[in-house]
């Protein structure tokens, strides 16, 4: 059992311990950023960051991919605490940060949707998504982190200058800013030292590399420039540093007035809960399919989603802000040699340890290193051969690839690939529908038959029915399906349809090659059909996806 949970635990030590060092200094402010987006505390989104990191990393279906805190669950979660916080403050006796207290009970319904899903086998249905969905979700997905990094450099200070005014102006605004093109010169050697460095050598990760120099140029030159601990402190309302102790269990959750106010708001809860257990999956089964296709291995998408779920039950219970996989760390990981679990444990743990001994220190590491490792990682997220293949795929799969792309930035990723996947999924319906076919021939004694070829299903059936000429036909009919596959209830109800019209006309009619569950259908409909249906010795054997059928004909 030991042996199974901690299977691939370390392919090369040394790598999966700097990749994880790496990993987890690029944590750090995207956990705390994702924390005031939610409008929580940044050690909330820290906790959250660990808690959710250390159970996936050792018992997630991917060894390598790094999960934590997330900004397509932050959004989520803002409303329910903006609600939860204004029922806090209107109680007889007011409750501080009760929205807080409502996400932790929102969480252990999260883990318990999620483990049901990886208990029930669902995570399997991540194989069923186009790889259109896939290519849009990445690139949306590389667009959506560029554009949060660029939230992190300092204002040009143009904001107020029209460009219809003085262009002098705007030019003298944006070359006097010294701190901007300071930070761009930062993560431009952070992104050099990235690229160049893998060619010399790859001893170390590039990234960590990079990390150290940048912070050591920034450290002892005494430069004034935006670091971790300045980032976190604007953000927060308290001016609280990185510095925090280990997560606590979280007995207020469970007191008398917390749970009577989310009874009485107990449809919010669920109906977040859901979304943020929908979110939280798609994101983590999108990531390991990519994982995946990077490292040319497999991983389980069940065992990832009880990891998830379990991880969110931990918050829940210990003060966490959840989260699923990260895509961005997932990849820097990945490419700076992490392939074991041991990678992800170590991002972890650090990531506790900074929190416990090493704040002082991580708060010193510029802002523009951690955002020149996150352009690079853009650069590899975003699949540039899109671009090449755009017109040389099917017109539908084109505007699949962008529509996700654009609805991943405009909306979020659930949304997207739902949208996608619906998208794919009716092109893919109206294909099949103007592809079904009946080859007619007369048999010498007079008998027409119909060979039907291609998928008889609901959006076929329109097809089906214009095939026959019920008025004209002689009045011996043949229906064959042996190259015909009736697919669902709407098939059935189509063949019964047509075959009673050539009864009720006093024509003979006989379906020849059907499959037995189709069979048994139509005879519980109606008896009769015993004299319709004939049966043959190469009748295929397929099932048909229907359980239910009208009893009247």
């Amino acid at each position: 059992m030991i042996q199974r949970i901690f299977k691939n635990f370390t392919f090369n030590p040394k790598d999966d311990i700097l990749s994880g060092l790496t990993v987890a200094l690029a944590l750090v402010p995207e956990a705390v950023a994702f924390a005031f987006v939610a409008e929580i505390p940044p050690l909330v989104g820290l906790y959250g960051a660990f808690m959710m990191g250390i159970i996936t990393a050792l018992f997630g279906g991917r060894p390598g991919m790094i999960s934590g805190a997330t900004g397509a669950m932050a959004v989520v979660m803002v409303h329910m605490i903006q609600k939860g916080n204004e029922v806090g403050d209107a109680l007889a006796t007011p409750i501080e940060n009760l929205g807080l207290q409502w996400l932790f009970i929102t969480l252990l319904f999260v883990g318990a949707i999620q483990i049901t899903a990886g208990i029930f086998r669902l995570g399997k249905f991540v194989r069923l998504i186009p790889h259109p969905v896939m290519m849009g979700f990445v690139n949306g997905l590389a667009i959506v982190i560029f554009l949060s990094q660029l939230k992190l450099f300092p204002s040009l200070g143009t904001e107020n200058i029209s460009f219809t005014g003085a262009t002098g102006d705007w030019f003298s605004a944006l070359f006097s800013n010294g701190t901007f093109w300071i930070m761009l010169g930062f993560v431009a050697l952070t992104m050099a030292i990235m690229y160049f460095l893998p060619k010399i050598t790859k001893a170390v990760p590039a990234a960590l590399v990079a990390i150290v120099v940048v912070a050591a140029i920034v450290i002892f030159g005494d430069l004034d420039m935006s670091t971790v601990g300045s980032f976190i402190r604007e953000g927060s309302s308290d001016g609280a540093g990185l510095e925090g102790g280990l997560p606590t269990f979280q007995f207020q959750i469970f007191d008398s007035v917390v749970l009577d106010t989310i009874i009485a708001n107990k449809w919010l809860i669920l109906s977040t809960a859901s979304i943020l257990a929908a979110v939280g999956l798609i994101e983590s089964l999108m990531t390991l399919n990519l994982i995946d296709d990077m490292t040319e291995t497999r991983g389980s998408g069940n065992r990832e989603c009880v990891a998830q779920g379990s991880a969110n039950i931990l918050n829940g219970l210990f003060g966490g802000m959840g989260g699923c996989a990260m895509i961005g760390q997932s990849i820097i990981n990945v490419n700076s040699g992490g392939r074991g679990r041991l990678s992800g444990a170590v991002a972890a743990v650090a990531l506790l340890c900074f929190i416990l001994f090493g704040a002082p220190l991580i708060e010193q590491i510029p802002i523009a290193a951690l955002v020149g490792v996150m352009f690079m990682v853009v650069i590899g997220t975003f699949a540039w051969s899109s671009f090449r293949i755009l017109n040389k795929i099917p017109l539908a799969d084109a505007f699949v690839l962008i529509a996700v792309s654009a609805i991943t930035v405009w909306q979020d990723l659930a949304v997207a690939v739902i949208a996608g996947v619906i998208m794919s999924a009716l092109v893919f319906a109206w294909k099949n529908a103007t592809m079904i076919r009946a080859r007619k021939r007369t048999k010498e004694d007079g008998t027409k038959v119909y060979e039907i070829w291609g998928p008889l299903f609901f959006g076929s059936i329109q097809n089906f029915n214009s095939k026959f000429d019920v008025k004209n036909d002689p009045d011996k009919i043949e229906i064959d399906f042996i190259e015909s596959r009736v697919n669902d209830h709407s098939g059935i109800e189509a063949l019964r349809g047509i075959a009673n019209k050539y009864l009720d006309a006093g024509k003979q009619v006989k379906l020849t090659h059907l499959s037995p569950e189709c069979k048994a259908l139509l005879l519980k409909a109606n008896p009769k059909f015993d004299e319709v249906i004939e049966t043959a010795v190469d009748d295929p054997r397929y099932h048909v996806v229907t359980d239910l059928l009208d009893t009247e004909v």
